[in-house]
């Protein structure tokens, strides 16, 4: 990993020292017997953003724990897990087992996965390793991995959200506390670094890495959505700008 990028090291770091505390805090939340996306939970069976994985190869970028992963391939899918954090992975080999379930984890950073090209039907993340690697280096790499007519689909945050985030107040704004052009890379104080793009540029990227945009569905929490990552406040926020997107990409 010595020629990966200062923040490679800097998230495994955080997201090792920070596995045991996420887990505790998001395990009922995120743990449903079901595929949900994101902040809110939403249903996989609602939304249809990966459909029918049944006989595909799947890759998860940011697997975590694996509990999306142990759902898809309850669903017949064979899947492989990836994340930056050795931690979180030791809490995914945990969750296999309890679930009865087994497949391949890599440690490894989203921008530089150790798989040979076009071994996957599927590259999803869902605020995953797409939230804490470079756009540019792990979209192209995702595109490297898909087959043809294969399908990229991840959630994460919004411009909307780094723009009014106002790291003073340590809370979301109703006013712009940033610069839209040339927003990329986000140092958090708490030790993690973030990136996201203005959507010219994603749609720039996805077009440069020979993907196909199908569609970006900016999630609105319906009523009475509860989370674990985000206040009542922030809730309410979401509900008038988008706080959570999700992309969907194909490879020709």
């Amino acid at each position: 990993m010595s020629e990966l990028p200062d923040y490679v090291a800097r998230n495994r770091r955080s997201w090792d020292t920070g596995a045991d505390s996420y887990q505790a805090t998001h395990r009922e939340h995120i743990g449903r017997p079901e595929p949900r996306w994101g902040i809110w939970q939403l249903p996989e069976d609602e939304l249809r953003i990966l459909g029918d994985v049944a006989g595909k190869d799947v890759l998860e970028l940011g697997c975590g724990a694996a509990q999306w992963s142990i759902l898809l391939a309850g669903r017949g899918a064979r899947v492989v897990g990836l994340d930056l954090s050795e931690r979180q992975l030791e809490h995914a080999r945990s969750a296999m087992a309890a679930a009865g379930v087994d497949f391949p984890l890599v440690c490894a950073s989203a921008e530089s996965v150790p798989l040979p090209d076009e071994s996957f039907d599927v590259v999803f993340a869902d605020h995953g390793g797409n939230r804490f690697a470079d756009p540019y280096r792990w979209l192209p790499e995702a595109a490297r991995l898909l087959r043809s007519g294969g399908l990229l689909a991840f959630s994460g945050g919004t411009p909307f959200e780094a723009l009014c985030w106002s790291p003073a107040d340590d809370r979301l704004t109703t006013t712009l506390q940033r610069d839209y052009f040339g927003l990329h890379r986000i140092d958090d104080p708490e030790g993690y670094t973030e990136f996201e793009l203005p959507y010219g540029e994603w749609i720039r990227l996805f077009r440069a890495s020979g993907l196909v945009v199908e569609e970006l569905r900016e999630i609105r929490p319906p009523a009475g959505a509860g989370s674990t990552y985000r206040t009542a406040e922030e809730t309410g926020w979401a509900r008038s700008w988008p706080l959570e997107q999700i992309w969907k990409a194909r490879k020709p």
